[in-house]
């Protein structure tokens, strides 16, 4: 806004209206930098744009190896239930190397009745679900960038301890498997009737 008083006329101290005339200059300045900065912007993007259309023509092959959506690839490790094949085996052997490796010798004292235990736990398919889901909760929970100092702590209080209460009780997964002096009796529970298989013979 334009100042109506002029220097000496008693309405502001000359002082402050050199003052004021400094903010002005200094702020045109700033208006002009801004409006060059943009220019630069506008012409840089505008640059990127061309030299992202002659990639695309020089290169169409390589487009066409990359997945058409990026929802199509990964972006977290799968669940293990829903691999198949080589991928699901893959898998299956990485997650066995980690309970037998960590889990078992650091957590898992002498089977009971109270907290059974299946040296063969592969064969029942939900203890791989649920130890799967604790595998890939420890990997994360372990990792201080994503989780911070309190990590381990959450990972025993919400995932290890339901996860064992769940496999290790008296009515759980293993309640058919029980451990003798020299001896394992090993029973996989029976299956519910499902539409999407059968036990009868084809």
């Amino acid at each position: 806004m334009a100042d109506s008083s002029t220097p000496g006329d008693g309405t502001l101290p000359a002082a402050v209206e050199e003052d004021v005339a400094d903010l002005k200059a200094e702020l045109a300045a700033m208006r002009a930098e801004i409006k060059a900065l943009r220019e630069e912007v506008a012409a840089g993007a505008a640059g990127t744009d061309e030299d992202e259309e002659e990639e695309e023509e020089e290169a169409p092959e390589e487009a066409d190896n990359e997945p058409a959506d990026e929802e199509d690839a990964w972006q977290f490790p799968p669940f293990i239930l829903l691999l198949e094949g080589e991928m699901y085996e893959a898998e299956r052997r990485a997650l066995a190397e980690w309970v037998e490796g960590v889990l078992v010798p650091a957590y898992l004292g002498e089977p009971s009745a109270d907290a059974r235990w299946c040296h063969r736990w592969l064969e029942h398919l939900d203890a791989i679900a649920f130890l799967h889901a604790l595998w890939l909760a420890w990997q994360e929970c372990t990792d201080p960038a994503s989780c911070g100092y309190t990590g381990p702590s959450v990972w025993h209080r919400d995932h290890y301890l339901p996860a064992m209460n769940e496999l290790r009780k008296s009515s759980g997964t293993f309640q058919g498997c029980t451990k003798g002096e020299h001896a394992i009796a090993h029973r996989l529970g029976s299956r519910v009737p499902s539409v999407w298989y059968t036990d009868e013979p084809a």
